[in-house]
């Protein structure tokens, strides 16, 4: 198949759907690839003036250029010992290839980007012979950047990730492939976590990894996604959990704190104040929304805790009852609804003896912590 025909092929397989093959994408192009080079280059002219916009030589220049910028990146690490590993071996040395990388200052964000360039070279360079030396590398390369982009929450082009998975398919390497089935866990050298992410145990586990700069982003990672869950549920302890992590990550970041410090007296004492705070509603004998209003009243404040537990939990309670009698499917875009509501957390704080000076913030809180449980409340 050649020019149009196979370029109307591919359209015609790109657009069907199977169980087994959802994105109806070809994966092997293995046979037509020069054939599609020709289709390409004859389909995507640039500017009107008929020049291919498919030069592989100018492709393999570049591919070149990025695979030299991350050998000198690793020039002071010895990655391509990679290579002679067995396969549990190499999935225990990618979490080391990936620690040296954090050590570097901007490290990830330059592996990544250099990386990211060398997939889009190299897709278009295969199967030149330069190409098919280095393809083994490329793959590494391709394994670490995911590692690091999952790590660093980096934010990638999917569009991009499904051509450049395209083409590496083309050349599967055998690089970092298994052919037995390995326990990722029991190979990275930890135990199976705790479905409890913020499990004692795997905490420990955490803090004595030797890959400390790979620890610490990790710990970081995992936190953020704990306190995402939280700013869906109670505003000010949410809040409270994200100032504390962001204020200690510029710390880090500014040269304050080392590594180790990062990690042992900040993130994993964050961790365990995080898991203690889901304790607090048994302890108080509220429910999670219960809890959320408890903490919208600033119950930190020391002229707030003269009142005691007994007095704010009641309060918690009927704040809790006064919005859900409130909570209509669309009370949150209603003044008059939220003016009435307003008047009523007011009455309930003031029967209750909350301070009057703070009563106005209490009350926005209060509205803006029931606009967060809108669905929830409206559903009862």
């Amino acid at each position: 198949m050649r020019t149009h025909n196979l370029m109307q092929a591919i359209a015609r397989v790109n657009r069907v759907f199977t169980e087994d093959k959802q994105g109806g994408l070809i994966v092997d192009y293995l046979g037509i690839a020069q054939e599609l080079k020709y289709a390409l280059a004859e389909y995507t002219a640039s500017g009107g003036q008929g020049k291919p916009t498919l030069d592989q030589e100018l492709a393999v220049a570049k591919m070149l250029e990025y695979y030299e910028a991350l050998e000198w990146q690793l020039r002071h690490f010895d990655w391509k010992k990679f290579f002679t590993l067995s396969s549990e071996e190499k999935l225990k040395f990618i979490p080391i290839i990936v620690d040296y990388i954090l050590s570097q200052e901007n490290g990830e964000n330059s592996f990544i980007d250099n990386t990211k360039n060398l997939l889009k070279a190299f897709a278009i360079s295969v199967p030149h012979d330069k190409a098919m030396r280095v393809r083994d590398a490329v793959a590494l390369c391709q394994a670490i950047k995911t590692r690091l982009v999952k790590i660093t929450e980096r934010s990638e082009d999917s569009k991009t990730d499904v051509e450049l998975e395209t083409a590496i398919k083309q050349i599967v390497s055998e690089a970092i492939t298994s052919d037995e089935v390995v326990d990722v866990f029991d190979a990275a050298g930890i135990k199976k976590p705790n479905i409890e992410i913020l499990d004692e145990a795997f905490l420990r586990e955490i803090q004595n990894m030797p890959q400390k700069n790979l620890a610490v982003e990790l710990l970081k990672k995992l936190l953020k996604d704990e306190i995402k869950q939280r700013t869906k549920v109670n505003l000010v302890q949410s809040k409270n959990f994200s100032d504390l992590l962001e204020a200690a990550i510029k710390r880090y970041h500014n040269g304050m704190i080392d590594t180790v410090e990062f990690l042992e007296k900040v993130l994993i004492p964050l961790a365990k104040d995080i898991k203690e705070a889901d304790k607090r509603g048994e302890i108080l004998n509220l429910d999670y929304r219960e809890l959320a209003f408890y903490d919208a009243l600033e119950t930190n404040n020391s002229a707030v805790k003269i009142l005691g537990d007994n007095i704010l939990r009641n309060l918690a309670r009927e704040l809790l009852q006064s919005v859900r009698n409130s909570a209509t499917i669309d009370w949150t875009i209603k003044e008059s609804v939220q003016a009435t509501l307003r008047r009523n957390i007011r009455r309930i704080l003031r029967k209750h003896g909350y301070p009057p000076d703070l009563q106005e913030k209490a009350v926005q809180t209060v509205i803006n912590q029931a606009k967060l449980l809108a669905e929830n409340l409206s559903q009862d």
